[in-house]
């Protein structure tokens, strides 16, 4: 199989959205806030929005995309606890909605409740819900500020109850902020790729895995500036006196490949090693253009791969296996549908 683990629920229907601005409108004047949180989408009006990434599987010869609300849209620094609950729960719904109308082509991931200043704690009845309908895993904010970085590092005791359920429910955390509110940080070309770097240092910083050896990771877009830099941080770590991070990090932390060029797939395979990278591309997602280099949409990373000629078994994992491995609701869900892993 080819199992795209990171799409992101970006063709929703206007109600959605308009019930977003309704709300967000409501804080400055309450008679303008939703009168209810029925949203009319009918099941057919959910269908008609996936048709794009249900085309972008065909064409681009994926079978399975692991599907989250719009990162953007989670807007964790907006509005006010209450309302960030209200939508995280509306979102989320929808997305447990489309993957059960299209179990072979969606399979479900979530975002949380998450709130500058607010104990991480608040999120755990939203994973505990998530776990029952059947989510595989769940979107981490380690910025929910939206780009002034005023949270603890993803290493702080703060963060300990969402990791305990995590493990608990055996899912795994992909690490994605939301939109940025920094002028500074354009969202997805700067804030994204900080928060993925910013993350990864935290964690050479931390020991976070000796109390959470089965807490697993993923950090998307390559893992922002990491792979780059990876002889800075194996240096890093070893003036901090840290294992090795294949030892210190890598038993729990993976990397997505939405790396929008050849050269930046080719590096990330030299430098990471294959059993820490899932296929992805982020449909549709932060670059939707065509490449006038090579005629291709920059996001269409599996013709990356494709040029690379990996092994047979260097495929298996990188397109299927590992993310298998990672989540394994996933692996409990397919082999229950009648697809098992590949034997060992």
């Amino acid at each position: 199989m080819i199992i795209d683990i990171h799409g992101h629920y970006t063709t929703e229907p206007q109600p959605l959205l308009t019930f977003r601005d309704k709300q967000l409108a409501g804080l400055a004047d309450a008679m303008r806030k939703p009168a209810t949180t029925e949203l009319g989408i009918t099941d057919e009006m959910l269908l008609k929005s996936v048709e794009p990434q249900l085309k972008m599987q065909r064409d681009r010869g994926s079978d399975l995309t692991i599907f989250s609300p719009r990162a953007s849209g989670m807007g964790h620094h907006v509005g006010n606890e209450e309302i960030g609950h209200v939508w995280t729960r509306m979102s989320n719904d929808l997305i447990d909605r489309i993957c059960k109308l299209l179990p072979d082509n969606f399979a479900p991931v979530g975002q949380l409740p998450q709130f500058p200043g607010k104990p991480p704690a608040n999120c755990v009845a939203e994973i505990d819900r998530l776990a029952a309908l059947g989510f595989l895993g769940v979107n981490l904010n380690p910025d929910p500020s939206g780009g002034y970085w005023t949270e603890p590092p993803l290493t702080d005791r703060a963060w300990y109850p969402i990791y305990e359920k995590l493990v608990e429910h055996e899912m795994p955390a992909m690490i994605h902020v939301t939109a940025s509110c920094n002028p500074a940080a354009h969202y997805t070309g700067a804030h994204y790729i900080n928060g993925d770097t910013t993350a990864f240092m935290q964690l050479i910083q931390g020991n976070l895995f000796k109390d959470f050896p089965t807490l697993k990771f993923v950090i998307p877009h390559g893992g922002g500036a990491v792979p780059f830099h990876w002889g800075r941080y194996r240096g890093l770590a070893q003036e901090m006196k840290k294992p090795l991070l294949t030892e210190h990090l890598l038993n729990n932390v993976f990397f997505d490949s939405c790396v929008y060029h050849l050269p930046g797939i080719e590096l990330m395979t030299k430098v990471i090693p294959v059993d820490n990278i899932l296929f992805a591309s982020e449909l549709l997602g932060a670059v939707k253009g065509i490449d006038p280099e090579t005629g291709h949409h920059y996001d269409d990373t599996k013709r990356y791969f494709d040029q690379l000629k990996l092994d047979e078994t260097a495929q298996y994992k990188i397109f299927e296996g590992n993310a298998r491995r990672v989540y394994p609701r996933l692996d409990k869900f397919l082999t229950a549908r009648g697809k098992p892993a590949k034997a060992a």
